[in-house]
């Protein structure tokens, strides 16, 4: 194909389009988008009808953590940490020590059958060990499973958290095996410097996004898109530059913005909910188009093996331990242990050997994109028959009460009235986003001279506005009262 702008333009548009078609099917037969999108770019490539040439590592880490930034925020920003805050020591054992746990059990196989080295094993164990739950909830959802409990926002939290984890383990363990000399103590001291630099910058930079939000009144509204994405970029470059982990950072900021209010919050999740596919189906793509399918057929028989050991031995493993400081169920542990789905995160990670120039580089790639779609394929088309099994999800009546589309499902439903707002009320005057409602109470709706108006953030307040509140409880819309000063 010549290379020309157009035919760029016309070849990715093609694929975008067949990709976007395909996941239609995908959700039907209850399979991950994630393996039509690998799919689709593997037949565009050079070995498959489309004869498109890629073999370029290097751009495909760019495209991959530019990809991993959007899809952290994303989760981040949907991330609700009133649901997330009383699970969050589980989410986080998951996602440390259950990652470590892991690499290690994959490393420790892989090196006893096999001809890689101990560092080379737990490389390989490392690059393997994060999971992409993601995968999971588009499943659940085209199946119209509900969790029981928490379950949902353990593997919520685990899934945007344990990313950071695995990409320091792989980037320590590939120094490792270039410079045979390094010192495992300073690897150690680095790690804990990069999370800690990373908690803290992150926290710090959620907290001046919302400030910002609110406060540089942009003229044009689609305008802040923009904003934000220059400061999730802000966040990644600037934390990894004094040495903190850029991914943890992103996650976190946006957990911070997510649980605050600020300008436009609905249609911003929105727009990033789509940036985020959109950045996943160029991901997925662009790895399926890096695969040659011809060297996958060689170690078929070793990435089987590796994948049973990684699905029955070491997730298990990794999550019982990890949990066992906490109070759970044994179908609750069964079934986030089955949930352990490897996606597209370490396929990209697998890039960082073939671009240090490892020796066995390029095997390790190939068993890693075996193992993830294997993994993917295996788990995630079960994944239904599991649940149902374990009883880990909510009666198919109880769901039919509750599954009202809408965007206040989280918001418990008990008290909806209807308040006019008097000309001595403070609110006023005054946006929405500046009345520092308690945050279990929402605005549904404006009634203003006969028209209805729903509200946002940057909505003026008049008087005579009626007002339609939800609120959890009457203490609470005590309070809101107070605030209105009604």
């Amino acid at each position: 194909m010549n290379f020309s702008v157009e035919n760029m333009m016309l070849a990715g548009s093609i694929l975008l389009i067949a990709s976007i078609l395909a996941s239609k099917t995908s959700f039907k037969l209850g399979i991950p988008t994630l393996i039509l999108f690998l799919a689709i770019g593997m037949l565009a490539g050079s070995e498959g009808i489309g004869k498109i040439y890629f073999n370029d590592p290097h751009l495909a880490e760019i495209l991959g953590v530019l990809a991993l930034n959007f899809i952290l925020f994303s989760g981040g920003l949907d991330t609700k940490w009133e649901s997330v805050k009383p699970i969050v020591w589980r989410g986080i054992a998951l996602s440390t020590l259950g990652v470590v746990l892991t690499a290690t059990v994959v490393g420790l196989f892989v090196h006893l059958v096999t001809d890689f080295t101990l560092i080379e094993g737990l490389l390989l164990g490392s690059i393997v060990s994060a999971t992409d739950a993601a995968a999971v909830f588009s499943i659940l959802r085209i199946k119209n499973v509900a969790l029981k409990g928490s379950l949902r926002h353990v593997l919520e939290l685990e899934s945007g958290s344990n990313d950071p984890m695995a990409y320091i383990l792989t980037i320590s363990f590939t120094y490792l095996v270039t410079h045979a000399d390094a010192s495992i103590s300073l690897l150690i001291f680095q790690f804990a410097k990069q999370m800690v630099i990373g908690a803290f910058a992150g926290y710090f930079l959620g907290k001046l996004m919302v400030f910002i939000i609110n406060k540089i009144e942009l003229d044009t509204e689609g305008l802040y898109p923009v904003l934000i994405m220059a400061m999730i970029f802000f966040t990644f470059s600037s934390v990894h530059v004094i040495g903190g982990n850029g991914f943890l950072a992103v996650y976190l900021s946006a957990i911070v913005l997510g649980s605050n209010n600020f300008l436009h919050k609905k249609s911003l999740i929105k727009f990033y909910d789509g940036q985020a596919w959109l950045m996943q189906i160029v991901m997925f793509l662009t790895l399926g188009l890096l695969v040659f399918p011809s060297r996958i057929w060689p170690i078929i028989d070793l990435g089987l093996l590796i994948s049973a050991v990684l699905i029955f031995l070491a997730r298990p493993i990794a999550v019982f331990i990890s949990l066992s400081f906490f109070k759970m169920r044994l179908r609750d542990k069964l079934f986030i242990s089955w949930v352990g789905l490897r996606g597209a995160v370490p396929i990209v990670f697998a890039t960082y050997p073939l671009i240090a120039g490892i020796a066995k580089a390029e095997m390790i790639f190939n068993l890693v994109f075996f193992i993830s779609v294997s993994s993917v394929l295996l788990q995630g088309s079960l994944l239904h028959w599991v649940a149902d099994r374990l009883k880990v999800t909510v009666p198919a009546k109880a769901r039919r009460m509750t599954a009202l589309d809408l965007e206040l499902y989280d918001t418990i439903r008990s008290e909806f009235v209807e308040i006019i707002l008097p000309g001595s009320s403070g609110a006023v005057g005054k946006p929405i986003v500046k009345l520092k409602l308690p945050k279990p109470a929402l605005i549904v709706l404006i009634v203003r001279d006969g028209k209805y108006i729903q509200p946002n953030g940057s909505t003026i307040l008049e008087e005579h506005d009626k007002l339609l509140l939800l609120a959890n409880n009457k203490s609470i819309l005590n309070d809101v009262c107070k605030t209105l000063g009604v």
